[in-house]
């Protein structure tokens, strides 16, 4: 009711302002501003003759006044002259048209529009409702709040532990893992959860604490599916990639029927197989351990999160091993190749730069890195 209201004050509003001007007399508008002005002339006369003014300024006074009089007198004629030209029934027609469409106008526009047929929602329904259904920050901070004053619960840290993680937030994550395991005790998942939290915050990379947290978890529960997953993948940075297939494919081989990590496993496990050790030429040295432009690309199709575990600790990995021994080739070739196809072309110039510095020895791998540049079109 009070929306239909308002709707009709505002509908007043707009009819008023068109018919104002319609409804003004003939003899209003220019002539009171004449009236104004010739009392203003009588007035510096009975200055001047006062002695309040002196002539200078009387005269000047009454060149400006009688400007504005002048002006004041051809804009009511002009507009006495525009009434006259306008018949009485014209701006009556206005009136009533302006009078009658401008609501009918607006109604149209609202029922065409508009949602006349919701119900109306009372301010009070409205907060409860937000207050049923509060933002995550907000239910974030009030645990936080709660384990500020119980920084002994355990059940809040494993409560904020899981959404810490889910917001990428991966240092509050591994902190209340850890509070988690010093007050409920350790499991098999609690552990692995720790190392996947060390795993995300050090870019998916695999580090030592990362893969003690998954051996305690092994040790507590061999047949857990993410501390498996995980150390297959330490295994796989560390350069040992028979042991890290041969994780990869028993857990494929105990796969439940339609389990949803079952794709994330296969990409794992085109990264390192074949190895290179099974498919080299006799005399031929292994290839280093790395991503290949293949593997990248078809991890690109993962989530990002997984994304993120799958590649880029290999990537990161391969740059560090690099920059220790940069006198592979293959291994150079692989991280330019990663890198374009992650789309980081700075980084991909960047590493074939480092890679003819450290090759400047020999020309013929420089000829290679060279090529590649030039086919990745990073020479431009």
């Amino acid at each position: 009711m009070i929306l239909w209201l308002v709707f009709a004050l505002m509908t007043a509003a707009a009819v008023f302002a068109v018919l104002w001007p319609l409804a003004r007399g003939r003899g209003e508008g220019g002539g009171s501003d004449i009236a104004v002005y010739r009392d203003q002339l009588d007035e510096i006369t009975r200055d001047r003759a006062s002695g309040l003014i002196g002539q200078a300024e009387a005269e000047a006074a009454k060149v400006e006044v009688s400007r504005r009089l002048l002006a004041a007198a051809d804009s009511a004629e002009a507009e006495k002259t525009v009434r006259e030209d306008s018949p009485l029934w014209r701006r009556r027609a206005t009136a009533i048209a302006g009078l009658v469409l401008l609501p009918a106008g607006a109604l149209a526009l609202y029922l065409t529009i508009g949602s006349p047929q919701l119900p109306g929602e009372p301010l009070a329904a409205r907060m409860k409702a937000e207050q049923n259904n509060p933002p995550i920050e907000a239910l974030i901070a009030k645990v936080e709040d709660h384990i500020a004053a119980n920084p002994d619960d355990g059940r809040g840290w494993e409560v904020l532990a899981p959404v810490y993680m889910r917001l990428g937030r991966f240092d509050d994550s591994i902190r209340a893992w850890r509070n988690v395991i010093r007050l409920n005790g350790a499991n098999a998942d609690r552990e692995s959860s720790l190392g996947e939290a060390m795993v995300a915050a050090a870019n998916g990379v695999v580090t030592a604490e990362a893969k003690a947290a998954f051996e305690r978890a092994s040790a507590l529960d061999k047949t857990d599916v993410k501390t498996r997953f995980y150390l297959g993948m330490a295994a796989d940075q560390d350069g040992n990639r028979a042991q890290a297939d041969a994780i990869w494919r028993d857990l494929l081989a105990g796969a439940p029927p339609g389990a949803p990590w079952v794709e994330i496993v296969r990409h794992a496990l085109d990264r390192g197989a074949p190895s290179a050790a099974a498919n080299a030429t006799p005399g031929a040295s292994p290839a280093a351990p790395g991503p290949s432009a293949a593997d990248v690309a078809a991890a690109s199709q993962m989530k990002p999160d997984e994304q993120n575990q799958m590649i880029v600790g290999m990537v990161a990995r391969l740059a560090d091993r690099l920059k220790q021994d940069g006198s592979d080739v293959e291994g150079w070739l692989r991280l330019v190749r990663a890198y374009k196809v992650l789309g980081e072309r700075d980084k991909a110039q960047a590493a074939a730069t480092d890679a003819r510095r450290a090759l400047a020895a020999e020309p013929d791998k420089i000829r290679r890195i060279d090529e590649l540049a030039k086919e990745l079109g990073l020479n431009g």
